[in-house]
């Protein structure tokens, strides 16, 4: 078969389909390729027809394509008719116009045209084109365009992206998204990845995360703007919703819930792990704007009278998951807060020393009643990364870190992103 050595899909459709003796027989309505695989092969062309339903031929039928027509091996009553299978997809209808994700340059953009090519002896999709040069071409007025580039010695550069970085959501999909299966995603920044998601679509975004796996997508969630993540949630499936929530900091999953209805906010909490969900209702019983409402439960603390070697040990049997160690608070068998330390101390302690011989026992602490004002004051004051919050019987309830109290009483327009780590 002859073909281009590259086309574009705008520059195909619409054009004449004739068969092998010269009669035309319709139009180039679509064109089929594989949903999956790097560079989807191209199956089969959909052909429409005058006052007659559309036809979907095998792609092996087509002998040639030139600027002229597509020109068909046999006469059309000739060739076995083809049908749509689940895996097939529809470059017009479904894939133009529609929006994927760019890993690269970490934007949303939207398909304007797409690139077909020979790729290991098929004709295969290889690329998306999201400029503005596909546009142009759509509406005939590339060569215009590109004629008055020439005049003031301009390259008109055209944007692709690789078909191998954006891969299908299902057989027959509405959206499209980043391939998963490189693991790219994962890959990218929360930061970037949030802001990805609240470009796309509320469709777009509800297939995206729910195509992520949980911690992904609560790393993600996490650097949203409030309304955006709790419509989002309120969208996604109970299971996956209930997921997110379990694997965000008990802080940042009790300011979500609270945006929600109380009926779903209830729904999605009996879902919840129960030791999690409890976390969550213990926090969402305390004013947005005290240091309750502000605090994590997910602290490092250790028992007093443990020597450096025990409270490493202890460290790495129970905190092996925690992302992030400020200071390790010393409670006592109650778990009444007694002192502090940073992990660079306990480091250097020679094994066999009690911790509570270097520990700090001043602490600096915040009842949860205290206000935001109050905490950050203190943050500042004491130049802290994060301040314990114990109750009136000094029983430790939680931290309140520093990018948290900052961002409370920060206005929005000029919140900065704070490091969630620092080193202590």
């Amino acid at each position: 078969m002859i073909f281009f050595a590259e086309a574009y899909l705008s520059q195909l459709l619409g054009r004449t389909v004739r068969d092998l003796s010269g009669e035309v027989v319709g139009r180039l309505e679509d064109i089929v390729v594989e949903g999956d695989g790097a560079f989807p092969p191209v199956t089969k062309l959909v052909l429409r027809r005058k006052r007659q339903d559309s036809l979907v031929l095998p792609w092996s039928a087509v002998r040639s394509v030139s600027e002229e027509a597509i020109r068909l091996s046999a006469a059309l009553d000739k060739i076995s008719p083809s049908q749509l299978d689940d895996g097939d997809v529809l470059l017009a209808k479904v894939v133009l116009d529609r929006q994927i994700v760019d890993t690269h340059g970490r934007r949303v953009v939207k398909v304007n045209d797409l690139k077909l090519g020979a790729v290991s002896g098929r004709v295969r999709l290889i690329a998306a084109g999201v400029g503005t040069r596909s546009i142009l071409r759509r509406l005939n007025l590339e060569a215009l365009a590109l004629t008055v580039c020439s005049w003031f010695r301009y390259r008109f550069p055209e944007q692709l992206i690789s078909w191998e970085h954006v891969r299908t959501l299902e057989p027959a999909p509405r959206q499209l998204e980043l391939d998963i299966e490189g693991d790219r995603l994962k890959k990218m920044h929360p930061a970037d990845l949030a802001d990805i998601i609240s470009d796309l679509h509320a469709n777009d975004r509800v297939a995206l995360v729910s195509s992520l796996d949980e911690e992904t997508a609560a790393d993600a969630l996490e650097e949203m703007e409030p309304e955006h993540r709790a419509a989002l949630l309120d969208s996604l499936p109970d299971k996956v919703s209930a997921g997110i929530l379990e694997e965000m900091a008990p802080d940042q999953s009790a300011d979500l819930v609270a945006d929600l209805s109380p009926e779903r906010a209830d729904e999605l909490l009996s879902l919840m792990d129960e030791e999690e969900a409890s976390d969550v209702r213990e926090l969402l019983t305390y004013p947005e704007d005290s240091a309750g409402g502000l605090m994590t439960t997910e602290y490092v603390g250790v028992r007093a009278g443990l020597s450096a070697e025990a409270a490493i040990a202890h460290l790495r049997e129970k905190h092996e998951d925690a992302e992030v160690i400020y200071y390790i608070y010393v409670v006592d068998n109650v778990n009444r807060l007694v002192g502090v330390m940073n992990l660079r101390d306990l480091i250097l302690a020679a094994p066999r020393t009690i911790i509570d011989t270097f520990m700090v026992t001043d602490v600096i602490r915040v009842a949860p009643e205290a206000h935001q004002e109050e905490i950050a004051k203190l943050i500042a004051r004491y130049n802290l990364l994060a301040i314990p919050v114990v109750d009136k019987d000094g029983e430790l309830q939680g931290i309140v870190t520093m990018d948290d109290a900052i961002d409370a009483v920060l206005p929005t327009k000029y919140k900065k992103r704070i490091p969630r780590a620092f080193p202590v």
